[in-house]
């Protein structure tokens, strides 16, 4: 069952795990193991996966014989820890992979957090993130939806380059996932009938069915994105 509009926005992770399933970034284990590759995590790399939620990231590091952890607000699973993205319980230099997926946008302080990602990783270590990137206003979605979904704040795709730049990184190629976006999109639409179930909601769930039918174009037209790129400490 679909949940009110005031716990879906919320939980909006919990929201969307009902709406797309695991996992929840674009691309799914298709994206994450391209940026696995990127990342040259083989047997034997030390990975950390930042905000590793159910562990699809995980499992598919440890099929390659990767020595694969996890850090999460609520761990599950095995070799899991409880951290956060500004705190990471890892000593200095302790991982040669940092993977950040759909996971920075949700740090309170991302400077911070790319300290910390810098901080664990050796002088040949690298950082493979993926990100949500909004260029310019998202007229039509409403200040609650685009806080629940973390498109608030400094968000354009230079911003987040320029931070990791920042950071004491050297940014490799960025890449665009619009299409993976664009797929996700469908997924959802495919397993959830909105406008039946919104529209019985009356005025709030019709609320939410605009905010949904406006991000929905602005993805469309590329005002939300979604990248992902590898950097090595310089």
């Amino acid at each position: 069952m679909f949940p009110s509009v005031d716990s879906a926005l919320a939980n909006p992770w919990g929201t969307m795990r009902l709406v797309v399933g695991e996992p929840l970034h674009p691309g799914g284990d298709e994206a994450t193991a391209a940026l696995l590759d990127r990342a040259d995590v083989t047997a034997g790399t030390r990975l950390l996966d930042v905000g590793c939620g159910a562990g699809n990231a995980l499992s598919l590091a440890r099929e390659r014989g990767a020595d694969a952890i996890g850090i999460d607000l609520n761990p599950v699973g095995e070799r899991t820890l409880r951290g956060d993205l500004e705190h990471l319980p890892v000593r200095t230099g302790g991982v040669d992979v940092v993977l950040a997926e759909c996971v920075l946008c949700l740090a309170d302080d991302l400077d911070g957090a790319l300290a910390e990602a810098h901080r664990v990783l050796p002088d040949d270590g690298r950082l493979a993130l993926s990100d949500v990137v909004v260029e310019g206003d998202l007229p039509g979605v409403p200040a609650r939806v685009e806080e629940a979904l973390c498109l608030t704040g400094q968000r354009k795709r230079a911003h987040l380059r320029e931070r990791v730049d920042a950071a004491g990184f050297d940014v490799g190629e960025v890449r665009d996932h619009r299409e993976a976006l664009l797929e996700m999109r469908d997924r959802a639409r495919r397993r959830v009938d909105y406008e039946g179930l919104l529209g019985a909601m009356g005025s709030d769930g019709e609320a939410l069915l605009d905010a949904i039918r406006a991000l929905e174009g602005a993805i469309e037209s590329g005002d939300v994105g979604y990248v992902s790129l590898v950097a090595s400490p310089v």
